[in-house]
């Protein structure tokens, strides 16, 4: 049995982040239908907590597919030659469970992360949302850029992290890039000021976003934090929005945004207003008016790494892309 390697330079030529959002929204709408199977993700820390292992798994119904992300998280690798998500998603077809394909996690993580955050942009910030605050500049930051900018039509984008050196560097990039005005400023306020969209994109286990900065009818996308002790938003913001999650099972199990308020008193769990898959299935409604505070807490799930990936390798195979190897999986019989 062959098995394709697709390797981080292919995953980015073969997954533009439009043809990743469609993939997106159709994987949350089935995962919403319970067309797909998602369990929660198991997390194994090293003794000292300097890293992590995630273990994903998931199946999707419509794709005939299943897998499994097995990806590491050190988020000191940030500033080095190391990417802080390292791993590889496996995709399996699941008529006879053949593995297909090995295909790099880093690439597939930041790229459907953003994408996601894209659809959760389309159906929930404003129509007429041009103003982009980003909060962080890291490989998430730079991904989430292109998904605003396929998402909405976006003018002007102002920059913050802590590291000073990368946020200068970042608003940079963008300007060469995108052809579009992008600023580095001091801090998050200063960023937030303004904004129609924010995307929260950091490391940080403290808030680095205040309910108090927060206009009327902005959308905010949060996805830096994964885990029940850390967050990026304080107690505040996320009580003052509309909140709507990729899924209602991981937010009540691992999004620190969410237990931390919770755990507060401030928000019961008829705060989280629905899923992505229900606004675009039509069951629910998105945005209601143009003041309202709608949020997006992302934690990332299985079914979307495995939609992307399944997506990779189809167009791997079509394009002759990605490198083939023999890998067993087939039946030995002695003669």
């Amino acid at each position: 049995m062959k098995v394709l390697i697709i390797n981080q330079a292919e995953v980015h030529q073969l997954l533009p982040i439009d043809e990743c959002m469609e993939a997106m929204a159709a994987a949350l709408t089935a995962l919403s239908h319970g067309k797909a199977i998602n369990p929660l993700r198991q997390v194994l820390h090293l003794p000292d907590r300097r890293g992590l292992l995630g273990i994903m798994p998931g199946h999707l119904e419509g794709l005939n597919s299943l897998g499994l992300k097995v990806v590491s998280v050190f988020h000191n690798n940030r500033g080095t030659e190391h990417d802080s998500h390292q791993g590889a998603v496996l995709v399996f077809e699941a008529e006879h469970g053949c593995l297909q394909a090995l295909v790099d996690a880093s690439a597939i993580t930041a790229i459907r992360t953003a994408a996601v955050s894209g659809v959760a942009t389309r159906l929930l910030a404003r129509e007429d949302a041009g103003e982009l605050a980003i909060l962080g500049s890291g490989v998430q930051a730079h991904a989430h850029v292109n998904a605003m900018l396929a998402a909405r039509s976006i003018g002007r984008v102002r920059v913050w992290s802590p590291n000073p050196e990368h946020v200068q560097a970042f608003a940079r990039n963008i300007c060469e890039k995108q052809a579009i005005e992008a600023t580095a400023v001091n801090s998050a306020r200063e960023a937030v000021k303004g904004a129609d969209i924010i995307c929260t994109a950091t490391s940080s286990r403290e808030p680095v976003l205040m309910g108090e900065w927060l206009a009327p009818g902005v959308h905010i996308n949060a996805v830096g934090s994964s885990m029940p002790q850390a967050r990026e938003l304080d107690t505040n913001a996320v009580a003052k929005s509309r909140l709507f999650v990729d899924r209602r099972e991981s937010t009540i199990n691992e999004a620190g945004d969410y237990l931390i308020a919770k755990r507060e008193g401030t928000i019961g769990d008829h705060h989280i207003q629905g899923e992505l898959g229900e606004i675009l299935a039509g069951q629910i409604v998105g945005r209601r008016s143009d003041q309202e505070i709608t949020l997006f807490k992302s934690l990332g799930l299985a079914v979307e790494d495995i939609a992307a990936a399944h997506l990779v390798y189809q167009k791997a195979v079509e394009q002759g892309l990605g490198t083939w190897v023999e890998f067993g999986g087939a039946r030995y019989v002695s003669t």
